[in-house]
């Protein structure tokens, strides 16, 4: 006997009117229905003469959604391999903001069981008619338990987003935290109620007040409009390259590879340098100065058919996670060393990978770093090893060897000396979890403060610093230190 298979059926957004006629069709000759749950407004107006079974018994019982989704799956195709078939019907459209239907579509196509899918009302047309809100041209729609799962929003701020499914107060708590990461606290918000249905309420309200409003629950919808113009990383890239396109800017046209070297080099150490005052406001700056160097080399590259921002990104991406197993995956370590270890063992076989098996630990230490800087790294690199002191009074005791060498030089070995003591200094700047390079670059901002203070000094006499004895600028030396 020939099965009649699944049948998806869509229940509408709740209000019974809004059932579609050959989903009542359906139903008016049905002996049973399997439904997802009987927690939807339509199913107390369902044919008195059906036979209602509920998959609720499986949210009860089980750890996560995605188990409950895959045994309810599991058991539609079960039946829908009997003879007789089965109804399977959720609320709203099978195949919008229900992960069941979608799925039980493509095991039913793979076990070649026939499926048949009755449309319904979703819940997307219903809310935007309470919103009194047009989709287009951009929205994004996103469920509320993946955003809740999130540390930042996962679109870009500056469309508006629908967020669906907040089953609950816990769940807004959650989304609330999320969304916080991007929007102010009081980013204006609308929550919308059982869109569809005679009990359709629409507020307004901040986002930090979502979880505090005792209606959010099984047929809630978060509406959240957008931040203004230009909050989106991908708004940037445009703005990029529309410098870059034939109406663009003629200088950021005629830009290369080649002629911005110096610009990412001053935008990076003018970064550097409000880091070192922590100065919050021009750090936010000077980063954003630096990030347009990246998307411009970026939209260079993309241009020449080398490599797009999308490319960047995803290698970062996949980098990162695939260098963290014990974030992203089921590795245990157990403290930063064992997480630098990890490192260094992955980034060996990455290189194995591309055939640079027999290169050096430390060729990924770039030349073109300063001179401290690069120090770190070498030791950083050969400590992760095991190459490295077992104390700290090891390194002291190294840096005194290497300065009675240095005072022993000859002239043509004082260079060398000198670099030695450097290098040993550096070591113990390490040990110390002091950076070299910003400790030198404060020593030389006070220095520069201090002789400063000199120059006004000698100014105000009506003299030039040259002029001043040494026992004078040892004076005004001590002074500025107090200072």
């Amino acid at each position: 006997m020939e099965t009649r298979g699944i049948l998806l059926l869509g229940l509408g957004p709740g209000d019974p009117d809004l059932l579609t006629r050959q989903a009542w069709k359906e139903l008016e000759s049905a002996e049973e229905i399997y439904l997802r749950t009987r927690h939807h407004p339509v199913v107390d107006h369902l044919p008195s003469r059906l036979v209602l079974h509920s998959m609720d018994y499986l949210y009860e019982e089980s750890q996560t959604f995605e188990d409950v989704y895959r045994k309810i799956v599991d058991k539609i195709l079960e039946l829908g391999q009997r003879p007789q078939g089965v109804i399977y019907a959720v609320p709203g459209h099978p195949f919008i903001a229900e992960s069941t239907g979608v799925e039980i579509l493509r095991r039913a196509q793979q076990l070649s069981i026939p499926v048949k899918v009755i449309e319904g009302v979703s819940f997307i047309g219903p809310t935007f008619s309470a919103l009194g809100e047009d989709p287009f041209p951009q929205i994004t729609l996103v469920d509320a338990l993946e955003l809740a799962a999130g540390h930042v929003p996962c679109f870009p701020p500056d469309k508006p987003a629908l967020i669906a499914q907040m089953y609950s107060r816990e769940v807004a708590s959650d989304v609330k935290l999320t969304l916080m990461a991007v929007y102010p606290d009081n980013h204006p918000v609308r929550l919308v109620h059982a869109a569809g249905t005679p009990q359709e309420f629409v507020e307004d309200l901040a986002l930090h007040q979502i979880d505090q409003n005792a209606r959010v629950g099984l047929l809630s919808t978060l509406y959240v409009p957008a931040l203004e113009a230009g909050s989106s990383f991908e708004a940037f890239q445009e703005v990029i390259a529309h410098l870059r396109a034939p109406d663009g800017c003629p200088w950021d046209r005629e830009q290369t590879h080649q002629s911005l070297r110096a610009n990412l080099l001053e935008e990076t150490y003018e970064a550097l340098a409000a880091m070192d005052v922590d100065d919050d406001h021009a750090m936010r700056e000077e980063l954003g100065d630096l990030l347009l160097q990246i998307v411009l080399h970026s939209q260079i590259a993309s241009e020449a058919g080398g490599f797009n921002m999308t490319d960047v990104l995803r290698g970062i991406h996949h980098k990162i996670v695939r260098r963290h197993p014990h974030v992203f995956g089921d590795m245990e370590l157990q403290d930063v060393g064992g997480v630098l270890a990890n490192w260094e063992r992955m980034k060996a076989a990455e290189r194995v990978e591309k055939g640079q098996g027999e290169a050096s630990l430390l060729d990924g230490v770039a030349l073109a770093l300063p001179a401290l800087t690069q120090a770190e790294q070498i030791q950083l690199r050969a400590a992760r090893v095991g190459f490295d002191w077992p104390e700290i009074q090891g390194v002291i005791d190294k840096v005194q060897e290497e300065w009675q060498e240095l005072l022993r030089a000859s002239d043509a070995e004082r260079s060398d000396e000198l670099g030695d003591l450097l290098f040993a200094v550096v070591n113990l700047a390490r040990w110390y979890k002091v950076d070299p390079e910003s400790a030198l670059r404060e020593a030389n901002r006070r220095f520069r403060e201090r002789f400063r203070f000199i120059e006004n000094a000698a100014r105000e006499r009506g003299v030039a610093v040259s002029d001043l004895s040494l026992e004078e600028l040892e004076r005004l030396w001590q002074s500025s230190k107090k200072r």
